[in-house]
């Protein structure tokens, strides 16, 4: 078997449909699961908070050290929202009203801007400056993904090295002997029904880019987008 069958073998076992490529981060070896679906666009729901915990440090929005989300006592909705957050653990926590608040003191303007520099996705704000990433307005495709990850690891965004730095630690889900895994997970809720988990994975020798979508219809597929993702590593032989 082929190791882009066993890839597609994945997906298939968990009887998903969606899309999953990994790729070295020179771009020498790519793996690959539904290449026609890799190129469709789809809105990022909460992968964008890698670019936009950047974007917020770039534009001294927020700093990593002393800056901090005052929740508002009201409940919303999800228990660990439901408390003061720092950058690091809003991104964690994947807190929406903690990068709305981002949003907002960004403004569209500076978003328009930052897009078309990032070049990221197809650069639409819409109307919404706190839901564009949410609602359908700003999309990218599984390969978009991996053009912007390789960029912001290289640190050709930019961006201060330092704050690279910082969005790369926040990114951190696992630490191993052997690798590193760094990510980011995505619903858009059940309106758009899209699920995401796009980051890297060091190892001794190379640097893997990952950006994987599924069909996801209820909260209860969430995990789904780790241990697809992980186990395509893991039969790829990448750790």
């Amino acid at each position: 078997m082929s190791d882009t069958e066993q890839l597609s073998r994945v997906l298939n076992d968990h009887k998903v449909t969606g899309t999953l490529v990994v790729e070295s981060l020179m771009g020498e070896r790519t793996f690959i699961h539904n290449p026609g679906r890799a190129s469709i666009a789809y809105s990022p729901a909460s992968t964008f908070k890698i670019p936009n915990s950047l974007l917020a440090l770039g534009f001294g929005v927020v700093d990593p050290k002393s800056s901090e989300f005052e929740w508002d006592g009201e409940d919303k909705g999800i228990a660990h929202w439901n408390q003061n957050q720092t950058l690091e653990s809003a991104f964690r926590v994947s807190c929406v009203w903690c990068y709305q608040e981002i949003a907002r003191e960004v403004g569209a303007a500076r978003y328009r801007d930052a897009l078309r520099d990032l070049n990221y996705g197809n650069r639409e704000i819409g109307n919404q400056v706190d839901m564009f990433w949410l609602n359908g307005d700003l999309t990218i495709s599984a390969w978009g993904q991996i053009e912007f990850l390789r960029s912001f690891y290289r640190e050709e965004t930019g961006h201060k090295g330092a704050d690279v730095d910082i969005v790369k630690d926040i990114m951190l889900v696992e630490r191993t002997d052997t690798y590193s895994l760094h990510a980011k997970s995505g619903w858009t809720g059940a309106a758009l029904h899209i699920g995401w988990y796009v980051g890297y994975v060091t190892t001794v020798d190379n640097t893997w880019l990952f950006a994987m979508n599924m069909d996801m219809e209820a909260a209860s597929q969430a995990p789904l987008r780790h241990d697809i993702t992980v186990q395509a590593l893991q039969v790829l032989d990448i750790i």
